[in-house]
């Protein structure tokens, strides 16, 4: 989300004809774009806050804007407290920052509100729909960004057109809670409509979509990236703990039986699919055999990644008001590193499984004098070749892996 927010807020100063520089003390603007899931992340945030108060002293006619997930409902309160800050708007507030531009910088109001992307990646992330209304006890994203909210979707098909006639080979659709979409709109196009959609757009090769929640993983979804031929066959679908003590202590609203029953629906109908998950080890009270559960859980769905981390308490969140955060440090990483272990295995094992195989690799650029992308299942994959073959497609045969990546030789381009 922060990704598509700050290419939205770049486009909005690039109107301007304004362009990014490398050193903080010699901008006309700083930008914040915050993110506070975690305490460490908001502590990071204070800190940069400080250190532009100091720059601003030096610089004073410098403008500093800030927003994200540190940007809260006491705009007062916030202003208050760092005086030294010309903005603060909430994250997907793209009016209130085009306002602040025209009032600022005195441009015509069509130059900022028509704003036309002119050159973009080849993969863009795309949001429709902000906030969560899940509640997970430890999670802060619905205190910040506030319960779900959709965007229309002639408003979403209007970008993604424009995305496409920039450049963009493959939209990413992104939200806290995809696949919630369109639950609070009036006439309800749920996210499988949004992709049938986006499947008809031209020059358009492929679309993604992340994060979902598993409550609202539903049959007309699952059909719809069966059945879509640009919809990938990649999933990210967090599981957090293969405990049903602890998944209750988490508010999932769900099983681990519930949850497995899901992945195994899903891969009746997608059999090629690749599902990723996020897991939280050391949850309050979390108990040796309540981790094992997970680690039982992780080796037994195999999952193409595992996102795992460490449980740190998060002020304001409900676990921070009920639980205490009584796991030692040194078991958490002993539980966290017992999970890399096991995936990296079946990773590895998974992606050997692939070597000699033909895959279809979506070029997104260049790195090390390898080209690079990712196949249809978000496996990424590196090869030679001499020319420019940026957002094209290209068979590539795999001939080595390793746990996070496949290298192997061009056979064949689509042009």
């Amino acid at each position: 989300m922060n990704k598509a927010e700050s290419s939205d807020i770049e486009n909005c100063f690039k109107t301007l004809k304004m362009s990014r520089i490398n050193r903080i003390n010699m901008a006309d603007v700083v930008v914040l774009n915050t993110c506070v899931v975690r305490q460490h992340a908001e502590n990071k945030v204070l800190g940069m806050l400080g250190y532009l108060k100091g720059v601003k002293k030096d610089n004073p006619v410098m403008r500093i804007i800030v927003t994200g997930c540190f940007v809260h409902d006491e705009m007062a309160l916030l202003k208050k407290l760092f005086p030294h800050i010309d903005l603060f708007f909430k994250p997907g507030e793209i009016d209130k920052l085009k306002e602040w531009l025209f009032s600022e910088y005195v441009a015509h109001p069509g130059e900022i509100n028509d704003i036309q992307p002119k050159n973009v990646p080849v993969s863009v992330y795309l949001p429709i729909i902000q906030g969560c209304n899940n509640f997970c006890s430890y999670c802060i994203v619905p205190y910040r960004r506030g319960r779900e909210r959709s965007r229309k979707l002639s408003e979403i098909l209007e970008q993604a057109e424009r995305l496409v006639g920039a450049g963009a080979r493959e939209i990413v659709l992104v939200g806290q809670n995809v696949n919630a979409y369109g639950k609070d709109i009036e006439e309800k196009p749920d996210l499988s409509k949004l992709l049938t959609q986006l499947n008809g757009i031209d020059g358009l090769k492929r679309i993604r979509f992340l994060t979902n929640h598993p409550k609202d993983m539903k049959s007309d979804l699952i059909e719809a990236i069966a059945s879509l031929n640009k919809v990938c066959h990649h999933l990210c679908l967090p599981l957090q703990s293969g405990d049903d003590h602890i998944l209750y202590l988490m508010n999932r609203s769900y099983s681990y039986s519930e949850y497995k029953s899901l992945i195994y629906d899903i891969r009746t109908v997608v059999p090629d699919i690749a599902i990723s998950t996020d897991v939280i080890v050391g949850f309050p009270g979390e108990t040796d055999g309540e981790f094992f559960n997970t680690y039982h859980a992780l080796k037994e769905l195999r999952f193409d990644a595992v996102h795992v981390a460490s449980y740190s308490t998060r002020p304001g969140t409900r676990a921070s008001i009920e639980f205490t955060d009584d796991i030692d440090e040194s078991v958490k990483r002993q539980r966290l590193h017992a999970i890399e272990a096991l995936q990296y295995e079946i990773l590895l094992e998974i992606n050997t499984n692939l070597i000699g195989k033909d895959l279809e690799v979506l070029v997104e650029g260049k790195k090390d004098h390898n080209w690079f992308g990712r196949t249809y299942n978000d496996k990424i994959v590196f090869f030679p070749f001499d020319g420019d073959i940026t957002g094209k497609l290209v068979t590539v045969r795999v001939e080595s892996a390793t746990p996070w990546a496949l290298k192997g030789t061009a056979i064949e381009i689509d042009n």
